[in-house]
């Protein structure tokens, strides 16, 4: 695995168990300011302050288990695009009833001069909640 496709899976590991740790401050600081997320049946979120704002209120109400089956990192350069299938489970904190979506997610990337990549743009096609 070359140096890229693994700090690419890393951010993207460390990303699935934040967002199980309700660790939000993390899953930002993996993010651009100017983040798109497009999500099947909804409107584009634009920005991580809306990510922020979703997020944080979905955690008020739901704890979620995430994971990623990577199947496709390409890395050119400063840019880099990745394919995977995603399992996410949602769990109401009322009632303990959890939710399973699967799909598929193609994530770009930006790599900064410090060497760090963030996400940049998120295509997540599981069903809407």
């Amino acid at each position: 695995m070359n140096a890229d496709r693994k700090a690419l899976a890393d951010l993207i590991d460390r990303w699935h168990v934040a967002t199980g740790e309700g660790d939000v401050e993390t899953v930002l600081s993996l993010m651009e300011e100017d983040a798109i997320f497009l999500i099947a049946g909804k409107p584009a979120l634009q920005g991580r302050a809306a990510f922020e704002k979703g997020l944080r209120a979905l955690l008020e109400t739901h704890s979620i288990r995430s994971s990623a089956e990577i199947q496709e990192v390409q890395s050119d350069g400063g840019m880099a695009y990745c394919r995977s299938l995603l399992t996410v489970h949602v769990t109401s904190l009322a009632d303990q009833l959890t939710v399973e979506r699967l799909g598929s997610a193609l994530s770009i990337f930006r790599k900064h001069a410090d060497g760090r990549w963030l996400l940049s743009r998120d295509a997540n096609l599981l069903p809407p909640l």
